[in-house]
């Protein structure tokens, strides 16, 4: 007895048939192990971080403790300030006297020699009020 092609594709895919079917109700057998979720982590520093201080030149330069109102502030106040020497103090000044109070703190830009970068360093030590 001679099988012919036709009939070893059907006997193959009966058989898959089968597999498959077998491993379709059989899958719920196995008991998978449980997923474990971590829900709370204290994370630790195991060494501690140490900054080096301030040189001296680094803590005359550092900014003002509270915050400078560029209204009523005079030229020693504002030299307290991150990239404000005695020039720009004083055209800070000047400019305040010839224009009026500052309206916004973005106005400084239009004060000589401050452009956008010294505003960055700026803007959070100072206030209009």
């Amino acid at each position: 007895m001679k099988i012919s092609r036709l009939e070893w594709a059907a006997l193959l895919l009966a058989a898959a048939a089968a597999a498959f079917a077998a491993g379709w109700f059989l899958r719920g057998q196995a008991d998978p192990q449980p997923v474990r979720v971590e829900t709370q982590r204290v994370l630790v520093q195991e060494t501690p971080i140490a900054l080096p201080s301030p040189t001296p030149a680094e803590a005359e330069s550092s900014a003002p403790a509270g915050l400078v109102n560029l209204n009523t502030a005079d030229a020693e106040e504002l030299m307290t300030l991150p990239g404000i020497g005695e020039t720009r103090a004083a055209d800070i000044i000047a400019y305040r006297q010839a224009n009026g109070p500052f309206r916004m703190v973005e106005q400084l830009t239009d004060v000589p020699g401050i452009g956008e970068g010294i505003l960055a360093g700026l803007i959070d030590y100072v206030t209009i009020e």
